[in-house]
């Protein structure tokens, strides 16, 4: 008898995007002529700037030709596209790097999910509430979390609510912690840390020996002058956290699939004996069992992000998006929202109008306005009572749902 990870009956509902496609799917059957703007998942629009389509199509013709052909790559990625990574995001921010801190990969959203596997399965968690829900859906799965109580939380999870009343802040936690996931800016509700709050959570780690799980994958989109765009821009954070990023949302390849994790020598963990071990080399491990890299013309593609036409079409791309943010933002306003976010991210989080829950106001906008966005409560229990909306579709499609809502009537 095959036995199944019971863990997994553990999580009481659909990823929220797959619930959220099917909802859609169903309302589009029943309605057919309906023209549905979904601006719920944080999928981009743009195409792929011109100079990564370049330089990927002349990869593509080198894995035809066998003097040019690659098999499989080096486990932490290629030299040619990690020296651009550290001396393009990380040395113009004062932070330095070696190459083996590097570990590329095809996906943010597969390394914070995978992160977990090195760490003990009685590590204690903590995330911010409400948060991306593959850092607490793949920790349920390990058998870290435990069930869920009638109150939407899971029974060993650490929660940090961030909330209208403390500005989205999240407070340190009152207990030790083993693990703190943070995504900044902030995924969903589009929110930031300054480098002085980001400094007290550092702080933190060192002194509870906590490792923090930063995923900066939205790092494009900052605006404001005192916002880290890393956390190795704050003191101390080598010895403390490991940083994720993406290729994803800054340069289009949400469908080409690149990423990159930082895992800094210094960091480490402890055995039962109270025992240092290298993370860098326990991820490492990880990756050399369980994956083969990234293909080398998608990884060729990835460096000519940081090309000067690479740079120059991914700061209009960044910019398209955020003027779409600037849009809702003002829109949302006049029609007399409170929202958050928009500002250093292209997210928009909504307070839902009085008397409606986040799936109510879900279903509204998509029965009265054929818009779609993401419930709230999805993202936590502290997300009930909000909805996010994304900046990423298409310039037009954006003024066309935002005049809708200027029509609706609440």
């Amino acid at each position: 008898m095959a036995v199944i990870n019971e863990n997994y009956l553990l999580i009481k509902s659909n990823y929220i995007f797959a619930e959220i496609d099917q909802r859609v799917e169903k309302y589009q059957n029943d309605n057919p002529d309906a023209d549905i703007i979904r601006m719920g998942i944080g999928d981009v629009t743009r195409p792929l700037p011109q100079a990564v389509i370049e330089k990927f199509t002349e990869a593509v013709k080198e894995m035809g030709e066998a003097e040019t052909f690659q098999g499989y790559g080096p486990y932490r990625g290629y030299d040619f596209l990690i020296d651009e990574i550290i001396k393009n995001d990380f040395n113009p921010l004062g932070i330095e790097l070696s190459n083996e801190e590097i570990f590329v990969s095809d996906g943010a959203k597969c390394d914070t999910g995978n992160i977990q596997e090195i760490f003990d399965v009685t590590s204690t968690v903590a995330v911010t509430d409400p948060v991306y829900p593959v850092y607490v859906e793949s920790n349920v799965m390990a058998g870290r979390i435990g069930p869920m109580g009638d109150d939407g939380r899971y029974d060993k999870l650490v929660y940090l609510p961030c909330t209208e009343e403390n500005g989205f802040v999240p407070e340190i936690p009152k207990i030790p912690v083993d693990l703190i996931y943070l995504c900044y800016p902030n995924n969903p509700t589009g929110t930031v840390l300054t480098k002085e709050q980001l400094a007290k959570w550092v702080e933190y780690a060192r002194e509870n020996n906590s490792i923090i799980l930063f995923d900066a994958a939205y790092e494009a989109y900052i605006q404001e002058d005192d916002i880290p765009r890393s956390i190795y821009e704050i003191e101390g954070a080598r010895e403390v956290a490991i940083e994720f990023r993406s290729f994803s949302k800054n340069a289009g390849f949400t469908g080409t699939r690149c990423a990159y994790t930082v895992v800094p020598q210094e960091l480490m963990g402890y055995d039962s004996e109270g025992n240092p071990h290298s993370i860098n080399n326990l991820w490492y491990r990880r990756q050399t069992s369980k994956f083969n890299g990234v293909s080398y013309p998608i990884q060729v593609a990835a460096s000519a992000v940081y090309s000067p036409k690479g740079q120059e079409e991914i700061r209009e791309s960044v910019d398209y998006y955020m003027k779409n943010a600037s849009i809702i933002r003002k829109s949302l306003k006049d029609f007399g929202l409170s929202i958050y976010g928009g500002v250093n991210s292209p997210y928009i989080w909504i307070k839902t109008p009085e008397g409606m829950d986040s799936w109510q106001f879900f279903d509204f906008l998509l029965n009265e306005a054929h818009i779609v966005g993401t419930p709230g409560v999805g993202f936590g229990p502290s997300g009930e009572g909000y909805l996010r909306l994304t900046a990423f579709n298409t310039l037009e499609n954006t003024k066309k749902a935002m005049d809708r809502i200027s029509k609706l009537s609440l």
